[in-house]
């Protein structure tokens, strides 16, 4: 133990010369280090601190741009709501405007349907009684000579006749 309380005891106690040369040796070092590797390390802290700023200030700009186009996106989406109801109502009530179009123009062409069916109904009447009108007065006429050839047969009958007729005709 003695021996290494020996060898450490310069340390301990150090001489003047060593403490000179130490300390020149430290300044020379200080000095190296501030003009070979202080300037380029605090240049180098110094464009870590800024493009550290610059990520900050980019990701407030960018949580400020999706705040602003949140508020955005909810007026579109409220807009686009707003439309598509209007959209759906006025879709209701064109609808509803084209079925009451549609029953009034199928009421207007039933009314007209039966009508032309009632004109139709009433000029086949008139053609059938007229028809019926011919073919009595045809089958009267038909009648009426058969008759007149079995009554007129005879001279003495025609002569009759004719004269009841004369005097009907002088009468009126």
């Amino acid at each position: 133990m003695t021996i290494g309380i020996l060898l450490l005891s310069p340390l301990l106690t150090p001489s003047y010369g060593l403490i000179v040369w130490t300390l020149l040796a430290f300044l020379i070092v200080l000095y190296l280090l501030k003009k070979l590797a202080w300037k380029p390390i605090l240049k180098s802290l110094q464009e870590r601190e800024d493009s550290i700023q610059n990520a900050i200030d980019t990701a407030k700009k960018a949580r400020e741009e999706m705040t602003s186009l949140k508020s955005d996106h909810e007026k579109i989406v409220a807009q686009a709501k707003t439309d598509r109801d209007t959209i759906l109502k006025e879709a209701r009530e064109m609808k509803d405007k084209m079925i009451a179009e549609a029953k009034n123009l199928a009421a207007k062409e039933g009314e007209r349907m039966i009508t032309n069916a009632r004109e139709s109904i009433q000029n086949e009447k008139m053609a059938a009684i007229t028809d019926l009108k011919n073919q009595v007065a045809h089958l009267s006429i038909e009648i009426a000579e058969k008759i007149l050839k079995q009554e007129l047969s005879e001279k003495d009958k025609q002569k009759t006749v004719i004269t009841n007729l004369l005097q009907e005709v002088k009468m009126n």
